[in-house]
């Protein structure tokens, strides 16, 4: 099984911010086809819920690391949940830890943590920018934030792309 941690705002998503989500998770299920290949979020919140919602729907296994102020909050049935115990910050470690690579869909602060963490592990970074949130300044990192070039950083403000780019990295086209 092949893990793809998703970052994703934690706040209140714009109608096409939601709509670039929707059309990420039908591609990216189509792209998979037969594989196995989990979705891996940190909350259920926000466009991690619309991510969430729509991975099961197509019947994608999703793992959720919620933290642990949010640990007993309602689920939805079909997702796996695991309660680590932890913090916000440190869910997000054991986040880009669990996955092989991750994709930052637009956020804040604990978007960018996700990427620089992933940055660090050596996991391949892909984000979707040009959607008006902080994460959009990850351009100008990209596509390596430091001399060590510890993994590549792939940025592009286009869905489609972002889905052929993530699909031919886990070898799924």
């Amino acid at each position: 099984m092949k893990y793809v941690g998703i970052a994703a705002y934690s706040g209140e998503p714009s109608p096409k911010l939601m709509e670039d989500a929707k059309h990420f998770i039908h591609m990216f299920a189509r792209c998979c086809g037969n594989e196995r290949v989990a979705l891996v979020v940190g909350g259920y919140w926000g466009l991690m819920k619309v991510l969430v919602d729509e991975g099961l729907r197509l019947g994608l296994p999703v793992v959720i690391i919620p933290p642990i102020e949010l640990e007993n909050i309602k689920y939805p049935e079909g997702a796996v949940v695991i309660k680590s115990g932890t913090s916000y910050r440190m869910r997000s470690i054991i986040l880009v830890r669990t996955c092989d690579v991750l994709v930052a869909l637009g956020g804040a602060g604990g978007t960018f943590q996700e990427i620089v963490s992933a940055y660090d592990e050596g996991r391949p970074i892909f984000v979707l920018g040009g959607r008006g949130l902080p994460t959009d300044k990850v351009k100008q990192l990209a596509p390596y934030i430091d001399d060590r070039r510890t993994s590549k950083i792939f940025y592009t403000e286009a869905v489609d792309e972002l889905v052929k780019e993530v699909c031919r990295e886990l070898c799924l086209h």
